[in-house]
């Protein structure tokens, strides 16, 4: 099977790693892989860097690259505009984000164009349905990273993040309330291994791309009760889930503070329910069947 993966995104965030892990399972698996993105852009230079097949998106390249492909995979909304302008069919597109599909005439044809929804959540396809899509055109696949070593525990860790909407302030705010040193992340992969737990709060959230890695690494999560982190994390067993209130987020801090044998445990389950959720090859399995089905239905 031949698969074009097509990403506009100017930055390298959760949904552009997730195109280089697809992209190395797929080839791993026996498929050809190829991909287009944004010209001098970060996901472009890694996926070439890491001697994946890989070219400088543009209407052209499309057209060019779309030939004899058994699918083309939107991984972005541009990309998916992008592919629904050029016609190219079978057309998968993944969808990322929480916030509800636009239901204006462009959405509408945009989304109609596509043969296949991927949803990285059950709250993301939810949005989906209240969109009018069918049911039968939505595939929930949720994201695969590679393990982490095992964590060796010792700080609190919260990623850093410019987004307002992604709760740094209100993390460091609840740290302070509880009288715990929060560790600000620049480089989770490089903090996860040295972390008890993350605090990961956030206004809306497709999935959750940080509490994965941070499951991964047997890190178990303090996270925002909203989207589809709580499918990211099981409250109780993984970590704690709480409201975006200084005071709350606060209590679950103190809770895990004062309990290493707690963090334990929900470290051990967060590890486990990596392994049967989030892992790479799961990830890769599930998006090549939505790719048969596609295929098979034309």
């Amino acid at each position: 099977m031949r698969v074009l993966h097509v990403d506009a995104g100017r930055q390298m965030r959760g949904g552009q790693w997730q195109v280089i892990h697809l992209m190395e399972a797929l080839v791993a698996r026996g498929l050809q892989a190829a991909l287009l993105a944004r010209a001098g852009g970060p996901l472009l230079r890694e996926a070439q860097r890491r001697g994946l097949q890989a070219w400088e998106l543009s209407l052209a390249a499309l057209r060019r690259a779309a030939v004899g492909v058994d699918v083309v995979h939107a991984h972005d909304a541009r990309g998916h505009t992008l592919a629904a302008l050029m016609g190219v069919r079978p057309l998968v597109v993944s969808r990322r984000v929480a916030f509800p599909v636009g239901r204006g005439p462009l959405s509408r044809w945009k989304y109609g164009r596509a043969d296949r929804l991927i949803a990285i959540s059950a709250h993301v396809a939810a949005r989906l349905r209240e969109a009018g899509i069918a049911e039968e055109r939505i595939s929930v696949v949720y994201d695969g990273v590679p393990a982490l070593e095992a964590s060796k525990g010792g700080v609190a860790v919260a990623p850093a993040s410019d987004d307002p909407a992604k709760g740094e302030a209100l993390a460091r705010a609840a740290a302070r309330l509880a009288g715990v040193e929060l560790t600000v992340s620049r480089n989770l992969h490089e903090d996860l291994a040295r972390a008890s737990y993350l605090v990961y709060l956030s206004d809306a959230e497709g999935l959750g791309s940080a509490v994965v890695w941070a499951a991964s690494a047997g890190v178990p999560a303090i996270a925002s009760r909203v989207g589809g982190l709580v499918e990211a994390v099981e409250d109780g067993r993984t970590g704690i889930l709480c409201e975006n209130r200084v005071e709350e987020v606060a209590d679950a801090m103190r809770r895990l503070e004062g309990s290493p044998e707690l963090v334990a445990a929900l470290g051990a389950g967060a590890r486990q329910r990596f392994e049967r959720l989030f892992a790479v090859d799961r990830m890769a399995d599930e998006t090549i069947e939505v790719y048969r089905r596609v295929t098979t239905a034309r």
